[in-house]
């Protein structure tokens, strides 16, 4: 199974894809989409349902994982991102695949064991279960990719 990692985000979003073979997981890609500051709000949004789009198409995953949203100040910031995270949402059902929504912590446990375990950790982590030579940057993409591991797990529960 094919899965797309995203974490997500207004200005980037991070996103990773692992192949799950049994349990055997094995790195595909990682990266970041990137919006410019430069255009309206609305031109970004589209851009961000347009590259999610891009990586649908690209990837082929056979489903999506895109962490729930967390946030604890900034009402604004978590307002644009929510958006966003819709756009992403409507990317994903545009495409008719399957989507799995992990919390941060069980991202964090799904990943460490611990739900309470840091971004660090949470990195050192995907490096170690993706037998990659180096933390993935940058850190958005290490999430999407933790996302994704995530994922893999979730998704063989949802039909």
């Amino acid at each position: 199974m094919r899965l797309l990692g995203i974490d997500p985000g207004f200005d980037r979003n991070g996103f990773g894809v692992v192949e799950d073979n049994g349990g055997k997981l094995t790195h595909i890609a990682h990266g970041v989409l990137q919006t410019s500051k430069d255009d309206s709000f609305m031109t970004r949004l589209r851009q961000v349902r347009d590259n999610v789009a891009s990586l649908i198409d690209q990837y082929k995953p056979d489903c999506v994982a895109v962490e729930q949203l967390f946030f604890q100040t900034n009402a604004k910031t978590a307002m644009n991102v929510a958006m966003a995270r819709g756009v992403i949402l409507l990317a994903i059902a545009d495409a008719g695949i399957k989507l799995v929504e992990p919390t941060p912590n069980q991202v964090k446990s799904g990943t460490t064991g611990q739900g309470n375990a840091d971004k660090k950790q949470v990195q050192e982590m995907v490096k170690r279960l993706l037998k990659l030579d180096a933390i993935p940057k940058p850190d958005d993409a290490a999430d999407a990719l933790a996302v994704a591991i995530v994922g893999c797990t979730l998704s063989n529960s949802v039909h």
